[in-house]
């Protein structure tokens, strides 16, 4: 609190004792056996009037809840509007995890985001890692597993045994604990080629255990994560004795689910839907990060399927529903570290899932769509959105953030038209003058992106209630202009995701459906792609595919209303291979020009 007030101009000393005070304004920090909230642990209750500001809690992690949000209230650090709050979180888990073993990331940066996570009062900071590409964390007694020859990606990057404690001890400060994850036994195709031999091999096993009783005697932390997913289990022993000796050192093990033979006192952190696992596994403690993939979402898809979400299908946690974790999955190579906060929705994504899991509820269903139907729901993803620009031109002006406004943008669609595979084939739409004004809408919807089939259809909800193959829809919409000029928008048909190796754009088209787009009957032309064809490649980094990281499309514009119209054909939405999801949509929102 001192700090922040210094960073504001205000000195201020700190007095141990009330008595002691006698100032015409203070701040006043309370422990307090007082129970105050439903949460002890974590809730705060925090006052404010004309003279006095006090924040009370249970505990000193409630003490530093409620000076977050008095920071946040507080803004310009001069002045705060009186108000009275008691608050506490609806989930106990409220994580963020990142990859580090594909794309290395810099301490620096780690504790950068570690502090956006402590800011909005999330408390679990998920470290993987250890992966097939590179194993990051060093070993005494395995030095070379660390070896450059043995990573296929930023070779020779890894995290020391002094940096790790570092960030176990950053975190702490921030009331967050660190969940190292060492994946086994699948995921560990670096192991191999250090340790010449196979994880589950009678070898591995024991070099294995060697590594976690050496991990858990250096680090003070209460979980490892051991992984345990996308795995052929070949030795049955190996996960239920790692998971021995892990419980045997005063450690709790959280497991991937689905996964390998894990215990039923492992923690399970959800990655797919896995619906008949859990009502027949009733006892079992779980963390959600089902379809919580940032690297799966498109930036504006992201922020109101997080808001919609609803954990672990319940309000707020109990016993067995710990909370979530929102994942960034960046298995494509990078040219720079920043592009996976630039490519990914990094912070937007951090602070609607801090809400989320702060807040509770939500929809059962998995969204991918905002509905405009449904008032309340609505109504408040609006309010939502207008706090989150506010904090991102208050706290995120030189730090990635690709989210701008989308709740006012409203589309008309028509379809479907039968293209019989014929993605180029025009219909009625462009054919006929004057066609927009005289044929009935077919839907509505809302946002500045539309996916009309998420390439996870059925399991997530878009705005086609029935999407078909070879088909073509059209939409359009308004954009008002004060004045004739030349302005900025974000357009877009693809959204890579960042966990494919999926292809660039081929050369004069916007995507591989060649959808197109006119604004007041001119066609809207594609960018000249820096790789224009490139064919899918995980080494090979994501350039300018995406509409987030790459210059905004330039659009002349007259005094007025401006007619937007946007052609999206499909063929087929079956994917040959996993590299080459389907995902059908288009982008198209004005982004301010500062």
């Amino acid at each position: 609190m001192q700090k922040f007030l210094s960073e504001n101009g205000i000195t201020t000393s700190i007095k141990t004792n009330n008595k002691d005070c006698n100032f015409n304004h203070s701040i006043e920090i309370e422990l307090t056996g007082e129970k105050l909230t439903e949460n002890p642990k974590e809730g705060y209750h925090l006052s404010i009037n004309e003279k006095n500001i006090l924040i009370k809690a249970n505990s000193s992690h409630g003490i530093f809840n409620g000076i977050q949000t008095l920071i946040q209230l507080a803004r310009t650090g001069s002045s705060v509007e009186g108000c009275t709050i008691e608050d506490w979180p609806a989930f106990s888990w409220r994580g963020y995890m990142i990859d580090v073993g594909r794309n290395f990331v810099t301490v620096q940066s780690l504790k950068d985001q570690i502090d956006i996570l402590a800011k909005y009062k999330m408390n679990v900071f998920h470290f993987h890692a250890t992966e097939d590409i590179a194993w990051r964390i060093q070993i005494a007694r395995y030095p070379q597993l660390t070896y450059p020859e043995h990573m296929l990606r930023n070779k020779g990057m890894y995290y020391s045994i002094g940096e790790i404690k570092e960030l176990i001890q950053y975190c702490k400060e921030r009331y967050i604990t660190l969940i190292p994850e060492i994946d086994m036994p699948g995921h560990s195709a670096a192991f191999t080629r250090a340790m010449k031999f196979d994880m589950q091999s009678d070898s591995g096993l024991l070099v294995v255990k060697d590594i976690l009783s050496e991990f858990c005697d250096t680090y003070d932390i209460p979980y490892i994560h051991i992984g345990s997913d996308e795995v052929k289990i070949t030795n049955k022993n190996f996960i239920p004795e790692v998971t021995q000796l892990i419980e045997s050192k005063g450690k709790k093990v959280i497991g991937w689910q689905p996964g390998g033979n894990i215990g039923d006192n492992t923690i399970r952190q959800m990655w797919q839907e896995n619906k008949e696992f859990i009502k027949a596994n009733k006892k079992l403690k779980l963390i959600d990060s089902r379809h919580l993939y940032l690297n799966h979402m498109d930036p504006l898809e992201a922020v109101p399927t997080i808001f919609y979400r609803k954990i672990n299908n319940v309000d707020k946690s109990d016993s067995l529903n710990l909370g979530g974790i929102l994942c960034l999955w960046h298995d494509r190579a990078v040219s720079k570290e920043e592009d996976l906060l630039t490519m990914n929705p990094v912070y937007p994504g951090i602070l609607t899932f801090a809400e989320k899991t702060w807040q509770g509820g939500g929809e059962s269903r998995w969204l991918a769509k905002i509905e405009e139907n449904k008032m309340d729901q609505y109504q408040n993803l609006i309010n939502f959105e207008k706090r989150l620009l506010n904090h991102k031109s208050q706290y995120f002006r030189e730090k990635p953030f690709p989210y701008v406004a989308q709740t006012q943008q409203k589309w008309q669609l028509f379809g479907p038209y039968e293209n019989r595979g014929d993605l180029s084939k025009k219909f009625d739409p462009e054919l006929t003058p004057g066609f927009f004004e005289k044929t009935p809408t077919s839907l509505k919807a809302v946002g500045g992106t539309i996916i009309l089939r998420h390439f996870w259809a059925p399991a997530i909800d878009a705005v086609l209630p029935n999407p078909k193959d070879s088909t073509t829809w059209y939409a359009t919409t308004q954009v008002w202009s004060e004045e004739e000029s030349v302005s900025k928008f974000w357009v877009g048909f693809n959204n890579l995701g960042r966990a494919q190796g999926s292809d660039s754009p081929p050369k004069n088209e916007w995507d591989h459906k060649f959808s197109k787009i006119w604004c007041n009957n001119t066609e809207v032309l594609p960018p000249n792609w820096l790789r224009a064809g490139q064919k899918g490649n995980q080494e090979i980094p994501l350039m300018d595919e995406g509409y987030e990281y790459r210059v905004p499309t330039l659009i002349p514009l007259k005094k007025g209303w401006n007619t937007i119209v946007i052609k999206a054909p499909v063929g087929t939405t079956k994917s040959t291979n996993w590299h080459h999801p389907i995902k059908w949509m288009f982008t198209f929102v004005q982004v301010p020009n500062d």
